[in-house]
C-alpha cells in the first residue's frame, strides 16, 4: 500500500514544479528555473498485461524553449527490481515524447538514498549497454534548515528537506522552524505545505510533533489538518467534561452513604479519564461500605 509519506515526496513537485531547480542545485547539477511546467499522465502501461506507472511526471519548459521530462519516484526501501523499471520508464518516455528525460528519486532513509544514487548497468559487465544514474534527494544531501529566515526564502525546499529528514534526531527543531516560517504566510500558500508535511511524516513520531505545532503555531489557519486537530480537541474536551461530571457524582454518592474518601482515593477518582471505569465506579458507589468496594475488581 502506498504510504502518505511516499505520496508527499513526489506530489510536492506537482504543487511546486520550480522546486526541482533548487533541488538540482543542492545535488550539484544546477538545472535552471522553468518557464512553465505541465503535470503529465503517469501511466506508462503498454497494450500488454504489465502495468507500469511513474509516481510523478512533469514536462518542464525552459525560457530558452528547451524542454525535458522529469520523472520523480519516492523510494521507501531498497528494491533490486526497481532500477530495471526506472530504465524502462526513461527509455519509454524518450521514445514516446521525443524529449530528454531525467529521474529524481526522493528518499527518507540514508541507506536507501545511497543505494539509489549508485550507477546501475545493464548488459555484460565488461561492456554495459545502458547505465542508469539517478539524481537522489535524501537525508544524506538535503539541507537541515533550522534558521527561520532561510526557511522563508524557499518554503517548498524547506518542506521537502523536512520530509526527507523525518527520522533526524533534530526533526523537532526542523519542524518548529518550518511552522514559525509559516506564521505570516497567506493561507493559500501555507495550507498545502501544512498538509504535505503531515503526509510526508507519515506515522513517524515526528508526525505528532507537527500536529502539535500546527495546533499551537498555526491555530488560526483553516487547513484540513488544522480543522481535524481542532475537532479532536473539541472531542477530547467533551470526553474530559463527561469524566469530570461522573467523578463528581461518585464523590457525592459516597458522601451520601457516609463513606470516607481519602485524599489518595479522591485523586484516583478525579484523575480517571476512562469513561467505562468511571461508570462502573458510579454504579457501585450507592451500595459501597468503603471506597475499596468502589475500586474492587469483580
Amino acid at each position: 500500500m502506498v504510504s502518505s509519506s511516499h505520496e508527499a515526496m513526489h506530489r510536492i513537485f506537482q504543487e511546486y514544479p520550480g522546486l526541482f531547480s533548487r533541488v538540482s542545485e543542492v545535488l550539484g547539477v544546477a538545472i535552471g528555473p522553468p518557464a512553465s511546467a505541465t503535470v503529465m499522465p503517469t501511466d506508462l502501461t503498454e497494450n500488454r498485461p504489465l502495468e507500469r506507472r511513474v509516481d510523478t511526471l512533469l514536462r518542464i519548459d525552459m525560457e530558452d524553449d528547451q524542454s525535458y521530462l522529469l520523472a520523480i519516484e519516492a523510494q521507501g526501501k531498497k528494491d533490486p527490481e526497481k532500477p530495471a523499471s526506472w530504465m524502462y520508464y526513461l527509455s519509454y518516455l524518450q521514445a514516446k515524447y521525443k524529449l530528454p528525460p531525467m529521474l529524481l528519486v526522493v528518499c527518507q532513509d540514508r541507506a536507501t538514498a545511497e543505494w539509489a544514487a549508485r550507477p546501475f548497468a545493464v548488459g555484460h559487465p565488461q561492456s554495459p549497454v545502458l547505465t542508469l544514474q539517478a539524481l537522489v534527494a535524501g537525508p544524506h544531501n538535503m539541507p537541515v534548515i533550522k534558521d527561520v529566515a532561510e526557511a522563508r526564502k524557499d518554503l517548498a525546499l524547506t518542506t521537502l528537506a523536512a520530509i526527507t529528514h523525518a527520522g533526524d534526531p533534530d526533526i523537532g527543531v526542523i519542524l518548529k522552524t518550518l511552522s514559525t516560517a509559516l506564521r505570516d504566510v497567506p493561507e493559500t500558500i501555507a495550507d498545502p505545505i501544512v498538509e504535505l508535511t503531515a503526509q510526508g511524516l507519515g506515522n513517524r513520531p515526528a508526525a505528532q510533533q507537527w500536529r502539535n505545532l500546527v495546533a499551537v503555531d498555526l491555530s488560526f489557519y483553516k487547513s484540513p489538518l488544522s480543522e481535524e486537530i481542532r475537532d479532536e480537541g473539541r472531542a477530547e474536551g467533551r470526553e474530559e467534561g463527561r469524566a469530570e461530571g461522573i467523578a463528581r457524582s461518585i464523590l457525592l454518592l459516597l458522601a451520601q452513604v457516609g463513606v470516607d474518601v481519602s485524599d489518595e482515593a479522591r485523586e484516583r477518582i478525579t484523575g480517571c479519564t476512562d469513561l467505562d471505569t468511571l461508570s462502573r465506579w458510579l454504579l457501585r458507589a450507592p451500595t459501597a461500605a468503603s471506597v475499596e468496594d468502589v475500586f474492587a475488581e469483580k
